[in-house]
């Protein structure tokens, strides 16, 4: 992995304004579909991977007993103050052994991180669901805008630009600029890079089979390739 980037680390208590919980809802319940999973009330457990802010952790609760792990500590603090009923952990994923299985393993867009392929993380038992932004075939460059205010009078805005400088290698770079605004007023800017993987169709499919699962990938409603591997 690359430099742990500002966003995950000093810019952490900023994360709820960058990405509101809310507007998961509706990706929450879509994976949930796409998974088949069980209906509220069935408490099976899983084990997020990278699980950062937690968000997408806070409407998947009310169907599972989670686990929530992450290696940037500031990350793991945004998490518990919005998920405080999950247990949380601190630790990377290509390296974390808890010493316990779970009916479940989800890896959702943290798996970007993973920019060299032999650094991918595949624990034994149950399935484990792999949620990349991209693959290479469907890879585009993008640029987008965004933030929130918040009830403590603090405030961001943000531009997230999205491109592949090198076409020939296996990374794709996203840059950030944020506004910070205090609650007096005080502002000041924030640039932010991350290096994500970008692999092909094929090449998840083929890790997840060496790993021991037998694998499958769906298209969502975002157009992004969720793999599944199930281990027989």
């Amino acid at each position: 992995m690359s430099r742990e980037p500002a966003m995950y680390g000093a810019l952490a208590p900023w994360w709820p304004l960058v990405s509101d919980p809310a507007d998961y809802a509706v990706e929450a319940e879509s994976l949930r579909k796409i998974l088949d999973l069980p209906p509220s009330g069935t408490r099976r457990t899983l084990l997020e991977l990278g699980s950062g802010g937690g968000n997408l952790a806070s409407h998947l609760k009310a169907h599972f007993q989670l686990t929530l792990s992450d290696r940037s500590a500031s990350m793991l603090e945004v998490s518990r103050a919005l998920n405080p009923e999950c247990e949380h952990v601190a630790g990377d994923m290509r390296t974390l052994r808890l010493g316990r299985s779970f009916d479940l393993v989800l890896i959702h867009d943290a798996i970007m991180y993973l920019v060299d392929a032999s650094a991918a993380h595949c624990r034994p038992g149950g399935s484990l669901v792999l949620v990349p932004d991209a693959v290479r075939e469907t890879f585009e460059p993008y640029t987008e805008s965004g933030g929130h205010d918040g009830a403590d009078g603090r405030g961001v805005r943000y531009l997230e630009w999205v491109s592949d400088p090198d076409p020939d290698d296996t990374t794709f770079e996203t840059l950030y600029a944020l506004v910070l605004r205090e609650p007096d007023g005080a502002a000041r800017v924030e640039l932010d890079r991350h290096v994500e993987g970008l692999f092909s169709r094929a090449e998840w499919l083929a890790w997840l089979g060496e790993a021991g699962f037998a694998p499958r990938v769906t298209v969502d409603a975002w157009s992004r390739h969720v793999f599944v591997g199930v281990r027989p």
